[in-house]
């Protein structure tokens, strides 16, 4: 069997990896997360890829926490950068693919039309920085590469949609920014696009998120409708709710090169969210 070392495995995507691939004949995975593999120690990486020897690493480790990697910039990096690094020169060595998760947050948030892969980045704060820079490093040291950017993910963990669940049952309004709009994206449907691509040779910068798109605001609406609460929600600006970290007003990606060279579609935002709250 291949093996697949997957980094940060306790968390949403590193779930819905586990899924994806459960009663594989083919992949056997190989879990870590920061108790079994700290990323940001380059012997550690080294030291574990040999003896694993693996046919892939699937690297789902980040530092998503957005308003504390303005405080915590260093750390950030470390993880979101250095760590991505030391796993591309691992799976450079050990003669590994490397899958990459990335996000939106590298671009500006100014735009006009959904971003594609090839359109200029300019991060608006220290996640989106950090994590530019893990690209960087990906694309430098490992050749056989994929990079997946994706936005406002929802799986099996702490996440929005379950903020907002629980929220609902002690409120009967809540406050949601309006004016930030992005593509709500399911770590299965993100897992199904990761499983596609990496059998092949089809290396590169890709985005991944689910069709269609919609405010936070709208997404919150739609949250409630499909969970049967009346909890009203009320729409605010940015500026209003006042977070430490700018967030991207446009967030919207286009997955152009996936449609360009491969089969796969994304789901609708809508027909995921319905799906995703019709099995909690």
């Amino acid at each position: 069997m291949k093996k697949i070392i997957v980094t940060g495995a306790d968390g949403q995507l590193g779930r819905a990896i586990n899924l994806q691939y459960a009663g594989s004949e083919a992949y056997e995975l190989i879990n870590t997360d920061v108790g079994e593999l700290d990323i940001t120690k380059i012997d550690r990486v080294m030291e574990f890829a040999r003896q694993v020897r693996p046919y892939a690493i699937i690297n789902c480790a980040a530092y998503t926490a957005v308003d504390a990697c303005e405080k915590e910039e260093d750390l950030a990096f470390r993880i979101n950068a250095i760590g991505a690094r030391n796993l591309s020169i691992a799976a450079s060595e050990t003669g590994a693919k490397l899958m990459h998760v990335s996000t939106d947050y590298v671009f500006d948030g100014k735009g006009t039309r959904p971003y594609r892969e090839t359109d200029p980045t300019g991060p608006q704060g220290a996640y989106g920085r950090t994590k530019l820079a893990g690209e960087a490093f990906v694309k430098e040291f490992s050749s056989r590469h994929f990079i997946i950017r994706t936005a406002w993910l929802y799986g099996d963990g702490k996440n929005f949609v379950k903020t907002m669940l629980r929220l609902s049952e002690t409120n009967d309004k809540v406050r949601v920014v309006m004016d930030q709009v992005g593509s709500p994206t399911s770590a299965g449907e993100l897992a199904k696009a990761i499983a596609c691509l990496l059998p092949t040779e089809n290396y590169g910068l890709f985005h991944g998120t689910c069709e269609g798109d919609c405010s936070w605001a709208q997404f919150t609406e739609e949250i409630f409708r499909l969970a049967g609460k009346s909890t009203v929600v009320e729409a605010i600006t940015s500026e209003e709710y006042g977070a430490a970290a700018t967030r991207p007003a446009y967030s919207i990606l286009e997955n152009y090169m996936l449609k360009m060279t491969t089969d796969f579609q994304f789901a609708d935002w809508h027909d995921a969210i319905a799906e995703y709250i019709g099995n909690l």
